[in-house]
């Protein structure tokens, strides 16, 4: 990896170029000043999801969900305990498919919860079920960023 890498602020989707060994520093925006991670997991949208998924050079864990769906309402305190955990060396998002469903079928998103992992704006992986927090964070931690 190179010394520095680009995050997108959850708050302003400003480009924030950062030095790598500040990741776990607390950064904030340099644009908004808000922090660039908050241990949330965002919220995408049609507007937001390419710049999120194309300009971050940390993965981008996404849960694409619905509020209907039983298993996704289950596993939202895991996926939501996952970014307390995992960041900042992955951003976690969740998509709302009922919401986006142009963005769902783009993806071929045929059950919910379906997540995906996208680095450097391509899908390198996908989990189709809700899991519980310890099969979520193995799921995800192969393809978290080294710091």
């Amino acid at each position: 990896m190179s010394d520095s890498l680009h995050v997108v602020c959850p708050h302003c989707a400003a480009v924030n170029r950062l030095p790598a060994a500040r990741l776990s520093q607390q950064p904030t925006c340099g644009q908004c000043k808000q922090p660039l991670f908050d241990g949330e997991p965002l919220e995408l949208n049609a507007a937001t999801f390419d710049r999120h998924i194309g300009r971050n050079d940390l993965p981008v864990v996404v849960d694409f969900w619905a509020p209907w769906c039983g298993p996704c309402r289950m596993m939202a305190p895991n996926f939501h305990q996952a970014a307390i955990d995992l960041e900042p060396r992955a951003r976690l998002a969740k998509l709302n498919t009922e919401d986006e469903q142009q963005l769902a079928a783009r993806f071929n998103i045929r059950s919910i919860p379906t997540l995906a992992i996208f680095k450097d704006g391509r899908e390198i992986t996908r989990q189709s079920g809700a899991l519980d927090l310890g099969a979520l964070k193995r799921w995800i931690e192969p393809h978290l960023y080294k710091t």
